[in-house]
């Protein structure tokens, strides 16, 4: 290798985890990030100098993006990744993005020409596909341990009520306040379609009424189911919710055609593995161990360590090296992402079945390419949009209370 790699990170928040990642990995140089919010900035220009990076802070995303810099974390918010990927590659500038790729689906027509287009790296953070219990859930079903995929099912159940202040300042407007309750799926749907390498064909969308969220101000219904079809018939269901709980459920399921593995629902959850072998008449559970680790990924604890991987496997991708091959490209990240956005389209359709396309055919992007569906406010003026974010009806939270939680914040 010739040299390293100059990394800019937008998103000091979330992007946090990532400057601690790049200030310390030997293929990164950390040169620049970006955040509207200059509390954030300093406290990740203090981290990066914690590892000796003289980093440059941006407020503004069109002067970060003049600086000199081989690729772009994207870690801002989660509903405005696609426009801001599609703005580095073409700028030449390789990506990896944080959690969701694309809102809608002319995003996701827009972000896989855009990286066809520039011929740059784009990798998706789906940092739950790199738990110690769902990478080798993919081992395990890759080497053909369990049969054929039958059914698998993820769960994300996360209470943020106690955070809700901090994490969207009483903004009536915050993503998180409108967000629908299929839209954060990639975290329950994502790990299975890492796990087994097929494609969803057709979703089905639940969800519940607005009992819970509209105490603390989120519009969405308090959760929702995916039920999805696979391309080999296999089945899915996948749960995202922010419902009570005393630990985020964060478990996962896949039945074969000669078995079953599943990780722990509560203590250990991400690190514990369950399995059966069928013909074997073996059953297990274990720590699964993290493949090629080193100081630096065992000094990572965001996600169970999870967070160390999603980089890098993007460096792994830049630099054409062994590692590559288990990054999220942008096919995938845009199959796992369009079970929520299509699922959406099936709460307001009465939950009827919505094909999922392949759009790694370009014979089957023209239909999508001016879909704009999604419940973005920014968006409500155009035709056929859902009406509101719940298709239970709107909220109808007051300015009052987005008042009392800009106080609590």
């Amino acid at each position: 290798m010739s040299k390293k790699i100059r990394i800019g990170v937008f998103g000091a928040g979330r992007g946090s985890t990532m400057v601690g990642v790049m200030s310390q990995h030997p293929d990164a140089e950390l040169v620049a990030i970006c955040d509207k919010y200059r509390p954030a900035l300093e406290n990740c220009r203090n981290l990066a100098e914690k590892y000796g990076e003289k980093v440059t802070l941006y407020e503004d995303f069109d002067k970060f993006l003049e600086h000199d810099m081989d690729a772009v974390v994207l870690a801002n918010y989660a509903t405005e990744h696609a426009p801001y990927a599609v703005r580095c590659l073409d700028s030449g500038r390789h990506v990896t993005s944080e959690v969701l790729c694309m809102q809608n689906m002319a995003e996701a027509v827009a972000l896989i020409e855009a990286v066809e287009r520039s011929g740059k790296v784009y990798t998706y953070a789906e940092n739950y596909s790199y738990f110690r219990s769902t990478w080798e859930m993919r081992k395990i079903y890759r080497r053909g341990d369990i049969g054929e995929f039958l059914q698998g099912e993820g769960e994300y159940v996360h209470d943020c009520e106690p955070i809700w202040a901090d994490i969207t300042y009483g903004e009536r407007n915050h993503w998180r306040n409108w967000a629908p309750s299929t839209f954060y799926c990639t975290h329950a749907a994502g790990p299975i379609i890492s796990i087994t390498g097929l494609r969803p064909v057709k979703v089905v969308a639940f969800e519940n009424p607005n009992r819970l969220n509209r105490t603390y101000t989120a519009r969405k219904g308090d959760g929702s189911m995916l039920c999805v079809q696979f391309e080999n018939g296999g089945m899915g269901k996948f749960l995202t919710s922010g419902y009570r709980r005393q630990e985020e459920s964060i478990w996962y399921c896949v039945y074969g055609t000669n078995g079953h593995m599943e990780s722990d629902r509560y203590g250990e959850r991400w690190d514990k593995l369950h399995t059966w072998i069928h013909d074997q008449k073996k059953g297990d559970y274990y720590t699964p161990v993290f493949d090629n680790e080193n100081e630096l990924s065992k000094s990572v604890e965001g996600h169970g360590g999870s967070d160390f991987f999603t980089m890098q496997y993007f460096l792994d991708s830049i630099l054409d090296r062994e590692g590559k091959e288990n990054a999220i490209d942008v096919y995938t990240a845009v199959d796992m992402t369009m079970l929520g956005t299509l699922g959406l389209k099936s709460l307001f359709s009465g939950n009827a079945p919505i094909e999922c396309p392949d759009l790694r055919k370009k014979e089957n992007r023209e239909q999508y390419r001016n879909d704009y569906y999604c419940a973005d406010p920014a968006l409500a003026h155009l035709p056929g949009q859902p009406p509101c974010s719940c298709s239970f009806g709107d909220a109808d939270i007051p300015d009052e209370e987005y008042e009392k939680m800009k106080r609590r914040g």
